[in-house]
């Protein structure tokens, strides 16, 4: 199999010849037939996340189908198309394990970070975090499904009935969380990087009733608001933005230094809250819904060599959508 693989932070991805992955129990090996790039691989080669330690496969919004099960794999068969999310593999015995939030497990693994990922021809998954897809869509179209789709979907349920949601980065994420939002009768309020026209624009399409930049105020309260722009500074500019009993939800894994805010943007029970990982429940919920608004994904892609180039464009906001690597 070929990959592109990160040997220490901060240096360029390198396509190197690795060995065939061999599943063990309750795995299955999958063929690569896209992978979208998400802005947590950039905090991975980036080293705003602690590097794992070893050289790893970066990629976490996989579409493939199975090409081999390990023992024990029983829900799943050779041919089969899955989605191989960002949560890779939980403890299954923890506390939260236990009560239903396996997204906090206490000894998680990661695709693309703490295992290898999709940035390759081939990856093994564990069975049970590898989502059965529809055998007939595109899986250029579905790989950001698989973390844009499934994080916006958990930060919308964390802004509850919110009828006047705002967005503040509006990439990925936010262009499938738009439309489910327009779909389910709510008003979307894009906040886009400073003169940033075109995802203005962009945003505008995809049914925003607003669109600017992040530093301007929205012309009417919002009920909530959602930050996929991993900027501390952008806290406070939302916690203004939302009404008496809004909230805030951040939906980074990581997120820039939180200035100083004064008490008064926090008090008349407005809600500060994070999003950490997914989980399964999540994914059960999310594709049918997706399914019904009929969402659309804009993707720009790359072959898997090119996956710098990649990192990039997004590193610098040069794409609308989702960029998607296809060995």
């Amino acid at each position: 199999m070929y990959a592109m693989v990160l040997e220490h932070p901060g240096a360029p991805l390198q396509y190197r010849e690795r060995p065939t992955p061999v599943p063990g129990p309750g795995e299955v090996r999958v063929a690569v037939e896209a992978c979208a790039v998400c802005r947590t691989d950039l905090h991975v080669v980036d080293g705003d996340l602690p590097f794992p330690g070893h050289p790893v496969i970066p990629g976490h919004e996989i579409v493939g189908r199975i090409i081999e099960t390990g023992p024990g794999v029983e829900a799943l068969t050779v041919g089969q198309r899955v989605g191989i999310p960002w949560l890779g593999h939980t403890c299954g015995h923890c506390e939260f394990c236990l009560n239903g939030m396996e997204n906090l497990c206490d000894q998680p693994l990661f695709t693309g970070y703490t295992r290898d990922g999709g940035f390759a021809t081939e990856v093994v998954a564990d069975a049970r975090y590898a989502f059965p897809l529809d055998p007939t869509a595109d899986p250029v179209a579905n790989s950001p499904l698989l973390c844009a789709g499934l994080i916006g979907w958990r930060c919308l349920r964390k802004a509850g009935k919110a009828r006047r949601i705002g967005l503040y980065g509006f990439g990925a994420a936010a262009h499938i969380l738009t439309q489910i939002c327009c779909f389910q009768g709510r008003e979307v309020f894009a906040f886009t990087r400073q003169g940033d026209g075109e995802a203005q624009d962009f945003a505008r399409q995809l049914g925003a009733v607003w669109a600017g930049s992040s530093d301007e105020t929205p012309p009417v309260p919002l009920d909530a608001a959602i930050l996929f722009a991993p900027v501390g500074e952008l806290v406070p500019l939302a916690l203004r933005a939302v009404r008496k009993g809004g909230t805030v939800v951040c939906g980074g894994i990581h997120m820039s230094e939180i200035p100083p805010l004064p008490y008064a943007l926090l008090w008349e029970e407005r809600q500060l809250v994070s999003v950490a990982n997914l989980t399964r429940e999540d994914a059960c919920e999310f594709f049918p819904a997706a399914a019904r608004a009929g969402v659309k994904t804009h993707t720009r892609t790359f072959p898997l060599q090119l996956a710098n180039e990649a990192l990039d464009a997004l590193r610098s906001g040069q794409v609308n959508g989702a960029a998607v690597l296809v060995p």
